[in-house]
Protein backbone atom coordinates (compact mmCIF):
# COMPACT_ATOMS: atom_id res chain seq x y z
CA UNK A 1 0.00 0.00 0.00
CA UNK A 2 1.05 3.54 -0.93
CA UNK A 3 0.68 6.43 1.42
CA UNK A 4 1.12 9.74 -0.47
CA UNK A 5 0.55 12.52 2.62
CA UNK A 6 1.52 16.19 3.15
CA UNK A 7 4.85 16.57 5.03
CA UNK A 8 3.75 16.78 8.98
CA UNK A 9 0.58 15.30 8.26
CA UNK A 10 -0.64 12.29 9.76
CA UNK A 11 -4.17 11.40 8.51
CA UNK A 12 -7.29 10.82 10.51
CA UNK A 13 -5.53 12.93 13.11
CA UNK A 14 -3.49 15.66 12.65
CA UNK A 15 -2.97 18.72 10.07
CA UNK A 16 -0.55 19.72 7.07
CA UNK A 17 1.90 22.60 7.37
CA UNK A 18 2.78 24.74 5.77
CA UNK A 19 6.11 26.45 4.96
CA UNK A 20 6.62 29.18 2.36
CA UNK A 21 5.60 28.00 -1.17
CA UNK A 22 6.92 24.53 -1.27
CA UNK A 23 4.64 21.75 -0.13
CA UNK A 24 6.76 18.02 0.32
CA UNK A 25 4.79 15.01 -0.28
CA UNK A 26 6.45 11.98 1.85
CA UNK A 27 5.24 8.53 1.19
CA UNK A 28 4.46 6.26 4.47
CA UNK A 29 6.95 3.58 4.49
CA UNK A 30 9.32 4.93 2.20
CA UNK A 31 7.39 4.27 -1.05
CA UNK A 32 7.05 7.48 -2.99
CA UNK A 33 8.35 11.00 -2.45
CA UNK A 34 7.08 14.59 -4.44
CA UNK A 35 7.53 17.74 -4.69
CA UNK A 36 4.97 20.30 -5.38
CA UNK A 37 5.48 23.97 -5.62
CA UNK A 38 2.43 25.97 -5.37
CA UNK A 39 1.53 29.72 -4.38
CA UNK A 40 -0.25 30.56 -0.61
CA UNK A 41 -3.21 31.46 -2.91
CA UNK A 42 -3.65 28.15 -4.17
CA UNK A 43 -3.78 25.62 -1.78
CA UNK A 44 -5.02 22.17 -2.59
CA UNK A 45 -8.04 20.65 -0.54
CA UNK A 46 -6.94 17.39 -0.45
CA UNK A 47 -4.65 16.95 2.23
CA UNK A 48 -4.14 13.33 1.81
CA UNK A 49 -4.24 10.33 -0.77
CA UNK A 50 -3.91 6.74 0.15
CA UNK A 51 -3.16 3.76 -2.34
CA UNK A 52 -4.68 1.16 -0.29
CA UNK A 53 -5.20 -1.38 -3.61
CA UNK A 54 -5.68 -1.64 -7.47
CA UNK A 55 -9.45 -0.93 -6.83
CA UNK A 56 -12.28 0.00 -3.75
CA UNK A 57 -15.65 -0.22 -3.75
CA UNK A 58 -16.71 1.29 -0.71
CA UNK A 59 -15.07 2.57 2.69
CA UNK A 60 -15.97 3.69 5.85
CA UNK A 61 -13.93 5.10 8.93
CA UNK A 62 -14.37 4.30 12.59
CA UNK A 63 -15.40 6.60 15.12
CA UNK A 64 -12.12 7.98 16.39
CA UNK A 65 -10.84 7.50 12.79
CA UNK A 66 -7.48 5.26 13.13
CA UNK A 67 -9.18 2.84 11.11
CA UNK A 68 -10.75 2.82 7.69
CA UNK A 69 -12.38 -0.67 6.46
CA UNK A 70 -13.03 -0.89 2.15
CA UNK A 71 -13.13 -3.39 0.06
CA UNK A 72 -10.58 -4.13 -2.53
CA UNK A 73 -12.70 -5.04 -5.11
CA UNK A 74 -13.59 -8.89 -3.89
CA UNK A 75 -15.45 -10.61 -1.21
CA UNK A 76 -13.23 -9.37 1.58
CA UNK A 77 -13.60 -6.16 3.74
CA UNK A 78 -10.01 -4.88 5.02
CA UNK A 79 -9.37 -3.33 7.72
CA UNK A 80 -6.08 -1.00 8.23
CA UNK A 81 -5.03 1.19 11.32
CA UNK A 82 -3.03 4.08 11.62
CA UNK A 83 0.34 3.60 13.80
CA UNK A 84 2.19 6.30 14.27
CA UNK A 85 2.76 7.45 10.39
CA UNK A 86 2.05 4.27 8.99
CA UNK A 87 -1.44 2.47 7.94
CA UNK A 88 -1.44 -1.55 9.00
CA UNK A 89 -3.83 -4.11 7.89
CA UNK A 90 -5.05 -5.49 11.12
CA UNK A 91 -8.56 -7.31 10.08
CA UNK A 92 -9.58 -9.12 6.42
CA UNK A 93 -13.40 -9.91 6.99
CA UNK A 94 -14.36 -13.21 5.09
CA UNK A 95 -17.39 -14.25 5.71
CA UNK A 96 -19.11 -13.10 2.25
CA UNK A 97 -19.15 -15.11 -1.30
CA UNK A 98 -19.24 -12.43 -3.53
CA UNK A 99 -17.99 -8.28 -3.83
CA UNK A 100 -18.80 -6.50 -0.61
CA UNK A 101 -20.98 -3.43 -1.89
CA UNK A 102 -21.32 -1.73 1.20
CA UNK A 103 -20.42 -0.62 4.18
CA UNK A 104 -20.85 1.79 7.19
CA UNK A 105 -19.49 1.84 10.62
CA UNK A 106 -21.69 3.31 13.18
CA UNK A 107 -19.92 6.05 14.98
CA UNK A 108 -21.55 4.97 18.58
CA UNK A 109 -22.36 1.84 19.22
CA UNK A 110 -18.83 1.00 16.98
CA UNK A 111 -20.25 -1.59 14.80
CA UNK A 112 -19.59 -2.89 11.21
CA UNK A 113 -22.68 -3.62 8.75
CA UNK A 114 -21.94 -4.94 4.95
CA UNK A 115 -23.45 -6.40 2.40
CA UNK A 116 -22.58 -8.38 -0.36
CA UNK A 117 -24.07 -9.43 -4.44
CA UNK A 118 -24.18 -13.03 -2.10
CA UNK A 119 -27.55 -11.44 -0.95
CA UNK A 120 -26.55 -11.42 2.55
CA UNK A 121 -25.40 -8.61 5.15
CA UNK A 122 -23.45 -8.99 8.32
CA UNK A 123 -23.41 -7.11 11.61
CA UNK A 124 -19.53 -7.38 13.27
CA UNK A 125 -18.94 -6.35 16.75
CA UNK A 126 -16.19 -6.28 18.50
CA UNK A 127 -15.27 -8.46 21.14
CA UNK A 128 -11.33 -8.75 22.23
CA UNK A 129 -9.38 -7.74 19.36
CA UNK A 130 -11.43 -9.85 17.01
CA UNK A 131 -14.59 -8.43 14.76
CA UNK A 132 -17.10 -11.79 15.49
CA UNK A 133 -19.94 -11.74 12.46
CA UNK A 134 -23.81 -12.13 13.09
CA UNK A 135 -26.06 -12.86 9.78
CA UNK A 136 -28.66 -10.46 9.09
CA UNK A 137 -31.53 -12.38 7.50
CA UNK A 138 -32.61 -10.28 4.88
CA UNK A 139 -34.64 -12.65 2.61
CA UNK A 140 -33.21 -11.39 -0.67
CA UNK A 141 -33.36 -13.15 -4.19
CA UNK A 142 -30.89 -10.53 -5.33
CA UNK A 143 -27.65 -8.55 -4.68
CA UNK A 144 -27.82 -6.25 -1.98
CA UNK A 145 -26.58 -2.70 -3.33
CA UNK A 146 -25.95 -0.32 -0.50
CA UNK A 147 -26.36 -0.04 3.36
CA UNK A 148 -26.59 2.67 5.71
CA UNK A 149 -27.14 2.49 9.73
CA UNK A 150 -29.61 5.13 11.01
CA UNK A 151 -29.33 7.93 13.12
CA UNK A 152 -29.77 6.37 16.17
CA UNK A 153 -27.94 3.31 15.31
CA UNK A 154 -31.02 0.95 16.25
CA UNK A 155 -31.76 0.01 12.13
CA UNK A 156 -30.00 0.38 9.08
CA UNK A 157 -31.72 0.17 5.38
CA UNK A 158 -30.00 -1.98 2.57
CA UNK A 159 -30.96 -1.49 -0.93
CA UNK A 160 -30.88 -4.47 -3.55
CA UNK A 161 -31.44 -5.70 -7.02
CA UNK A 162 -34.26 -7.47 -5.80
CA UNK A 163 -36.64 -4.11 -6.01
CA UNK A 164 -37.08 -3.94 -2.15
CA UNK A 165 -35.69 -2.09 0.92
CA UNK A 166 -34.69 -4.10 3.62
CA UNK A 167 -34.99 -2.02 7.18
CA UNK A 168 -33.14 -4.45 9.83
CA UNK A 169 -33.28 -4.28 13.19
CA UNK A 170 -32.15 -6.42 16.23
CA UNK A 171 -34.58 -8.67 18.07
CA UNK A 172 -33.22 -8.68 21.64
CA UNK A 173 -35.37 -11.83 22.55
CA UNK A 174 -34.31 -13.80 20.05
CA UNK A 175 -30.35 -12.47 19.68
CA UNK A 176 -30.77 -11.94 15.92
CA UNK A 177 -31.07 -9.18 13.02
CA UNK A 178 -33.82 -9.36 11.45
CA UNK A 179 -35.67 -7.32 8.47
CA UNK A 180 -38.76 -6.07 7.44
CA UNK A 181 -39.18 -5.20 3.46
CA UNK A 182 -40.68 -2.70 1.63
CA UNK A 183 -41.80 -4.24 -1.59
CA UNK A 184 -43.72 -3.81 -4.46
CA UNK A 185 -42.68 0.43 -4.77
CA UNK A 186 -39.86 0.46 -6.68
CA UNK A 187 -39.10 -0.80 -10.81
CA UNK A 188 -35.89 -1.76 -10.82
CA UNK A 189 -32.74 -2.07 -8.47
CA UNK A 190 -32.39 0.81 -5.63
CA UNK A 191 -28.54 2.19 -5.71
CA UNK A 192 -28.50 4.01 -2.47
CA UNK A 193 -30.25 4.75 0.46
CA UNK A 194 -30.18 7.71 3.17
CA UNK A 195 -32.03 8.01 6.51
CA UNK A 196 -33.61 11.61 7.71
CA UNK A 197 -32.19 12.91 10.89
CA UNK A 198 -35.83 12.06 12.34
CA UNK A 199 -34.42 8.34 12.26
CA UNK A 200 -38.23 7.18 10.56
CA UNK A 201 -37.99 8.38 7.10
CA UNK A 202 -35.71 7.22 4.69
CA UNK A 203 -35.06 8.06 0.61
CA UNK A 204 -34.29 5.77 -2.00
CA UNK A 205 -32.70 6.17 -5.47
CA UNK A 206 -33.35 3.43 -8.10
CA UNK A 207 -32.18 2.42 -11.90
CA UNK A 208 -36.05 3.22 -12.31
CA UNK A 209 -34.81 6.92 -12.15
CA UNK A 210 -37.14 8.21 -9.12
CA UNK A 211 -36.81 8.96 -6.06
CA UNK A 212 -38.57 8.14 -3.30
CA UNK A 213 -39.08 8.66 0.34
CA UNK A 214 -40.54 6.11 2.60
CA UNK A 215 -41.98 5.73 6.25
CA UNK A 216 -40.29 3.05 8.49
CA UNK A 217 -41.82 3.01 12.07
CA UNK A 218 -41.48 -0.22 13.78
CA UNK A 219 -43.42 -0.76 16.77
CA UNK A 220 -40.89 -1.42 19.75
CA UNK A 221 -38.33 -0.04 17.96
CA UNK A 222 -39.25 3.35 17.18
CA UNK A 223 -40.73 5.67 19.69
CA UNK A 224 -44.17 7.90 19.04
CA UNK A 225 -41.93 11.13 20.32
CA UNK A 226 -39.81 10.35 16.75
CA UNK A 227 -42.65 11.00 14.53
CA UNK A 228 -42.52 14.51 12.72
CA UNK A 229 -43.82 16.15 10.12
CA UNK A 230 -45.62 14.11 7.14
CA UNK A 231 -44.71 11.09 8.69
CA UNK A 232 -46.79 10.92 11.57
CA UNK A 233 -49.80 9.16 10.31
CA UNK A 234 -47.34 7.11 8.42
CA UNK A 235 -47.05 3.11 8.59
CA UNK A 236 -44.10 0.95 7.73
CA UNK A 237 -43.37 0.99 4.30
CA UNK A 238 -45.72 4.01 3.36
CA UNK A 239 -44.65 5.80 0.90
CA UNK A 240 -44.42 9.52 1.52
CA UNK A 241 -43.43 10.57 -1.67
CA UNK A 242 -42.36 9.97 -5.24
CA UNK A 243 -39.94 12.70 -7.30
CA UNK A 244 -40.13 11.63 -11.27
CA UNK A 245 -37.26 14.23 -11.75
CA UNK A 246 -34.94 11.97 -13.68
CA UNK A 247 -35.36 10.12 -16.72
CA UNK A 248 -32.63 8.10 -16.48
CA UNK A 249 -30.91 5.76 -13.50
CA UNK A 250 -30.50 8.03 -9.95
CA UNK A 251 -27.96 7.35 -7.65
CA UNK A 252 -26.56 8.67 -4.38
CA UNK A 253 -29.31 10.12 -2.31
CA UNK A 254 -28.60 12.60 0.94
CA UNK A 255 -30.30 14.50 3.46
CA UNK A 256 -29.18 17.28 4.40
CA UNK A 257 -27.77 17.85 8.19
CA UNK A 258 -31.96 19.85 9.19
CA UNK A 259 -33.36 17.59 6.85
CA UNK A 260 -35.23 20.46 5.09
CA UNK A 261 -33.29 19.61 2.18
CA UNK A 262 -33.43 16.15 -0.27
CA UNK A 263 -30.41 16.12 -3.07
CA UNK A 264 -29.69 13.10 -5.29
CA UNK A 265 -28.59 12.73 -8.75
CA UNK A 266 -29.38 10.95 -12.58
CA UNK A 267 -26.84 9.46 -14.87
CA UNK A 268 -28.05 11.90 -17.07
CA UNK A 269 -25.72 14.63 -15.79
CA UNK A 270 -27.60 16.24 -14.08
CA UNK A 271 -28.40 16.73 -9.76
CA UNK A 272 -31.41 17.51 -8.27
CA UNK A 273 -32.45 19.26 -4.92
CA UNK A 274 -35.84 19.28 -3.19
CA UNK A 275 -37.18 21.45 -0.35
CA UNK A 276 -40.43 20.87 1.46
CA UNK A 277 -40.40 16.99 1.19
CA UNK A 278 -43.94 15.56 1.16
CA UNK A 279 -47.11 16.04 -0.77
CA UNK A 280 -46.23 20.01 -2.42
CA UNK A 281 -42.01 19.13 -2.64
CA UNK A 282 -40.11 22.26 -3.96
CA UNK A 283 -37.72 20.71 -6.73
CA UNK A 284 -34.92 22.11 -8.40
CA UNK A 285 -32.31 20.87 -11.06
CA UNK A 286 -28.61 21.80 -12.13
CA UNK A 287 -27.79 20.48 -15.36
CA UNK A 288 -23.53 20.11 -16.11
CA UNK A 289 -22.08 19.23 -19.29
CA UNK A 290 -19.43 16.88 -17.52
CA UNK A 291 -19.69 13.13 -16.82
CA UNK A 292 -22.45 12.22 -14.50
CA UNK A 293 -21.78 11.62 -10.53
CA UNK A 294 -22.34 8.55 -8.81
CA UNK A 295 -22.32 10.49 -5.25
CA UNK A 296 -23.20 13.22 -2.89
CA UNK A 297 -22.72 14.83 0.24
CA UNK A 298 -24.10 17.97 2.27
CA UNK A 299 -21.06 19.64 3.66
CA UNK A 300 -23.75 22.29 5.50
CA UNK A 301 -27.10 23.57 4.05
CA UNK A 302 -26.17 25.62 1.81
CA UNK A 303 -23.11 23.25 0.22
CA UNK A 304 -23.01 19.97 -1.61
CA UNK A 305 -19.98 17.94 -2.60
CA UNK A 306 -20.90 15.58 -5.83
CA UNK A 307 -18.19 12.99 -7.39
CA UNK A 308 -18.33 10.60 -9.94
CA UNK A 309 -17.15 9.68 -13.49
CA UNK A 310 -15.05 13.19 -13.69
CA UNK A 311 -12.92 12.16 -10.92
CA UNK A 312 -12.55 15.21 -9.04
CA UNK A 313 -15.57 16.49 -6.43
CA UNK A 314 -17.92 18.83 -7.84
CA UNK A 315 -18.84 21.85 -5.36
CA UNK A 316 -22.89 23.22 -5.68
CA UNK A 317 -23.97 25.97 -3.14
CA UNK A 318 -27.11 27.62 -2.61
CA UNK A 319 -27.27 31.38 -2.98
CA UNK A 320 -29.46 33.72 -0.48
CA UNK A 321 -32.38 33.21 -2.17
CA UNK A 322 -32.00 29.16 -2.03
CA UNK A 323 -30.87 28.89 -5.52
CA UNK A 324 -28.50 25.84 -6.35
CA UNK A 325 -25.89 26.58 -9.12
CA UNK A 326 -22.57 24.49 -9.81
CA UNK A 327 -19.35 26.34 -8.24
CA UNK A 328 -16.16 24.67 -9.46
CA UNK A 329 -14.02 21.29 -9.02
CA UNK A 330 -12.78 21.25 -6.24
CA UNK A 331 -9.27 20.27 -7.46
CA UNK A 332 -8.85 23.33 -8.92
CA UNK A 333 -9.13 26.91 -8.13
CA UNK A 334 -12.23 29.10 -9.34
CA UNK A 335 -11.27 30.84 -12.69
CA UNK A 336 -12.43 33.61 -14.92
CA UNK A 337 -12.96 33.19 -18.41
CA UNK A 338 -12.82 36.09 -21.05
CA UNK A 339 -14.57 33.35 -23.65
CA UNK A 340 -16.74 30.36 -23.61
CA UNK A 341 -15.50 27.54 -21.21
CA UNK A 342 -17.24 24.72 -23.15
CA UNK A 343 -17.46 23.73 -26.40
CA UNK A 344 -21.06 23.89 -28.37
CA UNK A 345 -23.73 21.53 -27.20
CA UNK A 346 -24.04 20.07 -30.47
CA UNK A 347 -20.50 18.85 -30.45
CA UNK A 348 -20.57 17.88 -27.42
CA UNK A 349 -23.27 15.77 -28.06
CA UNK A 350 -22.62 14.61 -31.19
CA UNK A 351 -19.03 12.92 -29.77
CA UNK A 352 -20.83 11.87 -26.23
CA UNK A 353 -23.36 9.88 -29.21
CA UNK A 354 -20.22 8.31 -31.20
CA UNK A 355 -18.18 7.78 -28.05
CA UNK A 356 -15.88 10.37 -27.82
CA UNK A 357 -13.99 10.21 -24.98
CA UNK A 358 -13.84 13.78 -22.72
CA UNK A 359 -10.04 13.07 -22.18
CA UNK A 360 -9.53 13.34 -26.19
CA UNK A 361 -7.34 16.00 -27.66
CA UNK A 362 -10.17 18.42 -29.25
CA UNK A 363 -10.14 21.21 -28.71
CA UNK A 364 -13.88 21.07 -26.62
CA UNK A 365 -12.17 19.18 -24.18
CA UNK A 366 -9.26 21.01 -23.23
CA UNK A 367 -9.81 22.27 -20.23
CA UNK A 368 -12.28 19.05 -19.15
CA UNK A 369 -8.78 17.23 -19.41
CA UNK A 370 -6.80 19.89 -17.61
CA UNK A 371 -9.32 19.50 -14.32
CA UNK A 372 -9.65 15.90 -14.42
CA UNK A 373 -7.57 13.36 -12.63
CA UNK A 374 -5.93 15.72 -10.09
CA UNK A 375 -5.76 12.92 -7.35
CA UNK A 376 -8.32 10.01 -8.67
CA UNK A 377 -7.88 8.56 -11.90
CA UNK A 378 -10.92 6.85 -12.36
CA UNK A 379 -14.26 7.12 -11.20
CA UNK A 380 -14.92 8.12 -7.38
CA UNK A 381 -17.79 5.98 -6.07
CA UNK A 382 -17.97 7.05 -2.54
CA UNK A 383 -17.68 10.02 -0.16
CA UNK A 384 -17.63 9.96 3.44
CA UNK A 385 -18.11 12.43 6.25
CA UNK A 386 -15.00 12.47 8.40
CA UNK A 387 -15.18 15.50 10.72
CA UNK A 388 -18.61 16.81 11.35
CA UNK A 389 -19.26 20.36 13.79
CA UNK A 390 -22.89 20.30 13.51
CA UNK A 391 -24.98 21.40 11.37
CA UNK A 392 -21.10 21.33 8.93
CA UNK A 393 -18.29 19.06 7.69
CA UNK A 394 -15.23 20.37 6.88
CA UNK A 395 -13.14 17.36 6.69
CA UNK A 396 -14.30 14.41 3.80
CA UNK A 397 -12.85 11.39 1.78
CA UNK A 398 -13.47 10.06 -1.83
CA UNK A 399 -12.51 6.24 -2.78
CA UNK A 400 -12.92 5.39 -6.14
CA UNK A 401 -11.96 2.79 -8.55
CA UNK A 402 -8.39 3.54 -8.89
CA UNK A 403 -7.97 1.98 -5.66
CA UNK A 404 -7.06 5.92 -3.58
CA UNK A 405 -8.83 7.39 -0.87
CA UNK A 406 -8.09 10.77 -0.63
CA UNK A 407 -9.06 13.06 2.31
CA UNK A 408 -10.49 16.63 1.73
CA UNK A 409 -10.30 19.48 4.05
CA UNK A 410 -12.05 22.58 3.20
CA UNK A 411 -10.85 24.50 5.88
CA UNK A 412 -8.66 26.84 3.66
CA UNK A 413 -11.18 27.23 0.80
CA UNK A 414 -11.29 30.68 1.40
CA UNK A 415 -13.88 31.06 -1.67
CA UNK A 416 -16.09 28.09 -0.07
CA UNK A 417 -16.13 29.97 3.70
CA UNK A 418 -19.52 31.66 2.91
CA UNK A 419 -21.47 28.87 2.03
CA UNK A 420 -20.13 26.30 5.30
Amino acid sequence: MNDVVYSGFRPGIGQSKHQGDTRTLAASGGFLTLNFIYSSAKRMAAVAVHQFAQCITCHAWSPDQSMIAFCPNNNEVHIYKLFEDKWEKVHVLQKHDQIVSGIDWSRRSNRIVTVSHDRNSYVWNQEGLELIPTLVILRLNRAALCVQWSPKENKFAVGSGAKTVCICYYEQENNWWVSKLIRKKHDSSVTSVAWHPNNILVATTSTDGKCRVFSTFIKGVDTRESKTGSSSNSKFGEQIVQLDLSFSWAFGVEWSPSGNTLAYVGHNSMIYFVDDVGPSPLAQNVAFRNLPLRDVLFISEKMVIGVGFDCNPMVFAADESGIWSFIRFLGERKASSSGPKYGSQFSEAFGKLYGQSKHGSSSDTVEQSSIQGVFHENCINCIVHLRKEGFRTKRFSTSGLDGKVVIWDLENEEDLCDYL
